[in-house]
């Protein structure tokens, strides 16, 4: 198993190897360290987020987003400019080649576990589908927490010593 997450004292992206026995994990650049909470994870499966207190899990694709993204925009493009040029049978070529590649990356990609709270992603992780797939509600909730909590770093009044 292994986890990629953003050290929450540096910011720097890694990647760890841990198990069930794995105690702590330490970041290589500022030797932060992390305590991993025992009930985290029981076997090979993850129960809640061992970087940040969340017990918020979702299941996705192991899949860059933007590399799908731009495979369907070349599909778009390339079946735009056949169609401009009334090639028809080139047109839809292009749309189903295009599917065809959007449905063999689906059943070949692995899936990952992420995090809500903090991003975290974990991968070889046993029983990930008992978190369940993206939820747009559980999200909003997390995206308002962390806007919250940067506002009020914002406003926090600076300290002068008389």
């Amino acid at each position: 198993m292994n986890i990629t997450y953003a050290c929450p004292a540096c910011d720097t992206a890694l990647r760890v190897e841990f198990n069930a026995d794995t105690q702590e994990l330490a970041c290589e650049h500022c030797d932060g360290k992390i305590s991993i909470a025992g009930d985290s994870v029981v076997g090979n499966q993850v129960r809640r987020c061992i970087v940040c207190p969340s017990d918020d899990l979702y299941l996705r694709k192991d899949f860059p987003q933007r590399l799908g993204v731009a495979l369907v925009g070349v599909g778009i493009l390339g079946s735009s400019i056949a169609w401009y040029y009334t090639n028809l049978p080139w047109t839809f070529g292009i749309l189903f080649a295009t599917a065809l590649i959007d449905v063999l990356l689906y059943s070949l990609v692995g899936d990952a576990l992420m995090c809500y709270r903090c991003h975290s992603q974990y991968r070889g992780v046993e029983e990930m589908e008992t978190h369940g797939h993206f939820d747009l509600e559980i999200h909003e909730k997390y995206r308002q927490l962390e806007a919250r909590i940067k506002t009020t770093k914002i406003q926090e009044p600076a300290k002068t010593s008389r």
